[in-house]
């Protein structure tokens, strides 16, 4: 095992270090480079930010709620908040009003930060909370104020504050998903996530001259490690993108040399690039694309086995040449050098394509409760399949039912207001019950099977995992954006398939239909046989038992935060399953 990184005790020593190191290289930028700040411009921001909320009695311990889309304003909002001696924390933007009236409750927060976009939600989720200002970081709408305009404390001792700071101190608290129920207030110390950006450190080295696209949600706890607290430790300059539906298009005007992608991301890099094959004109530039692909996919899997062959080795060199490298380039993917895969299992063979191209993703595990990245594969050693291994100073166990027990530095700190939770969670021996299935191979590498909860038993008594039939029909079938498997005490398993707007569109497009609303789309003929054909191609790839003999395609759209999807895509099972019903029994019905 490597060595942990040496970092200061606290973010807010962090940031001074990082400031002091590189005051006049860019720290922030949009991908236009209209917005660019510097360290120093950074620093000084912070400082007025942490001065102005001083001026609003914020005070150390005291709770800031943060709604912002990726945009510059997030960072300083927080590492301002940090600076006060405040615990800054993230809503998720699609939040309802009711549910963000239940995270300002349970977090205590006295202040909010917010865009204009979202001030009416919030201002309609402040009524019986402890908020006593919202403020407005792009505009002053009624019952807000400008955050830039803030008057300062001027008794505020900003280096008192900071070195106030504690690395037991709660840093921030990340709201889970709610599959189940009520989101549960994660609550992660300096310490927690100093050793998590530490641990992946000395996996994946990133430094100042590197550069990173945020665009995934700040209340998810990826986004936080990757594109937040790891800068403010390293230097590394942001991009933030503020829909991330522009992301994709962004990358070749930022070329990130460290990237980061949920597996939809991977998914869709891995169609589009299908598609631009499929339409080529010209059948020797098909057959050569086809033969370079082949030969990465034979390089990559020959080198997660543990050794190239020289002449394997001369081929992909050939490949890469005259086709892998200009992939990249076009996709701005050129000067990745690390890139890494979580928040969901990526299907193999979506991976071992996008290694193929030359991108050295590295699939990791973790969750909120563990700051992030628990375990890891290394850019070195990467085992297809697997999540890796521990990272430094965290150790991995099995329950006796096969439950996945982490141990380490990275465990939270414990649910906010809620301990009974926190000790069912949290064994007296320090393990945290992280809820997955999992398998732990002689070398220490962690395969994930799928939530404790979420495993599908048949009427037959045979068990599968849902999330791995719905992740090969996705790589099977562009068209599709979201698979629900089911199959729970019930003869075989059907599906039901939610259609990929962008993908759907470009189809509607190109077959001439009238529009591509979710309902024209689910209609067509054509789309149905379409992911007829995808889901026989997955099936095809799965064992018998796990194939899908019916499906139905939803005439709607799953949005994030929905009654399908929490914010962070994950399927809501039960509250499907209730909607649902009758569309699933008449499935089972026709037998």
């Amino acid at each position: 095992m490597t060595n942990r990184t040496a970092l200061p005790e606290t973010f807010c020593a962090a940031f001074q270090d990082t400031t002091a190191r590189w005051p006049e290289e860019v720290a922030l930028r949009t991908p236009d480079g209209e917005t660019s700040i510097t360290w120093r411009e950074y620093a000084e921001r912070v400082a007025d930010i942490a001065a102005g909320l001083a001026g609003l009695d914020v005070r150390h311990g005291d709770t800031v709620a943060l709604m912002l889309t990726n945009r510059p304003e997030f960072h300083l909002a927080d590492v301002g908040a940090l600076h006060a001696g405040a615990t800054p924390f993230s809503l998720y933007n699609t939040l309802a009003a009711e549910q963000v009236n239940y995270v300002l409750r349970d977090s205590g927060a006295r202040v909010v930060i917010c865009e204009q976009q979202f001030a009416p939600k919030v201002l309609a989720a402040v009524q019986d909370t402890a908020v006593e200002h919202v403020l407005c970081v792009d505009g002053s709408p009624e019952g807000t104020r400008p955050l830039a305009e803030l008057e300062p404390d001027p008794g505020f001792d900003d280096e008192a504050a900071r070195l106030a700071v504690r690395p037991e101190d709660t840093l921030t608290v990340i709201y889970t998903s709610g599959t189940t129920g009520p989101p549960k207030g994660v609550e992660l110390t300096h310490a927690n996530m100093l050793a998590s950006v530490a641990a992946t450190l000395a996996v994946l080295p990133a430094g100042q001259s590197d550069r990173i696209v945020s665009y995934l949600p700040d209340a998810h706890v990826a986004n936080r490690w990757g594109a937040h607290y790891t800068s403010l430790c390293t230097g590394m300059q942001i991009t933030t993108v503020a829909d991330p539906k522009t992301m994709i298009a962004a990358l070749p005007k930022v070329r990130p040399t460290f990237f980061g992608a949920v597996p939809q991301v991977w998914y869709r890099l891995k169609a589009a690039i299908e598609a631009t094959l499929a339409a080529e004109n010209s059948p020797a530039k098909r057959r050569l694309a086809g033969w370079a692909i082949e030969v990465g996919i034979r390089h990559a899997r020959a080198s997660a086995a543990g050794g190239v062959p020289a002449a394997l080795r001369l081929r992909h060199r050939i490949a890469d040449a005259l086709v892998l490298s200009k992939v990249r380039t076009k996709l701005g993917l050129d000067r990745v050098r690390i890139a890494a895969s979580g928040a969901a299992p990526i299907a193999p063979e979506a991976l071992e394509f996008v290694l193929a191209l030359g991108i050295p993703v590295c699939e990791l595990w973790g969750m909120s409760e563990t700051s992030g990245a628990a375990t890891m594969n290394r850019p070195d050693a990467i085992r297809i399949g697997t999540v890796g291994q521990p990272v430094d100073g965290m150790r991995v166990r099995l329950a006796a039912d096969g439950e996945l027990l982490v141990r380490g530095p990275l465990v939270m700190k414990g649910y906010r207001n809620d301990p009974e939770r926190t000790a069912r969670t949290i064994d007296p021996d320090g393990w945290l019950h992280t809820g997955d299935i999992a398998e732990i191979d002689g070398q220490g590498y962690v395969r994930i099977i799928d939530r404790k909860k979420e495993l599908i038993i048949n009427a037959a008594g045979k068990n599968m995992s849902p999330a791995n039939i719905e992740n090969t029909v996705k790589v099977a079938c562009p068209l599709v954006g979201v698979a629900a498997a089911i199959g729970d005490n019930r003869p075989y398993v059907v599906a039901l398939i939610v259609l990929d707007a962008e993908a759907g569109a470009a189809y509607a497009a190109e077959h001439g239909l009238p529009d591509s609303s979710p309902a024209t789309l689910a209609a067509d003929p054509g789309v149905y046989a379409a992911v007829e054909a995808g889901i026989k191609a997955a099936n095809d790839k799965l064992a018998r038992v796990e194939q899908i003999k019916k499906f139905a395609i939803v005439p709607a759209l799953w949005e994030p935060g929905g009654e399908e999807l929490t914010p962070t895509m994950k399927l809501k099972r039960k509250p499907i399953a209730e909607k649902y019903g009758a569309l699933i029994e008449e499935l089972y019905a026709t037998s």
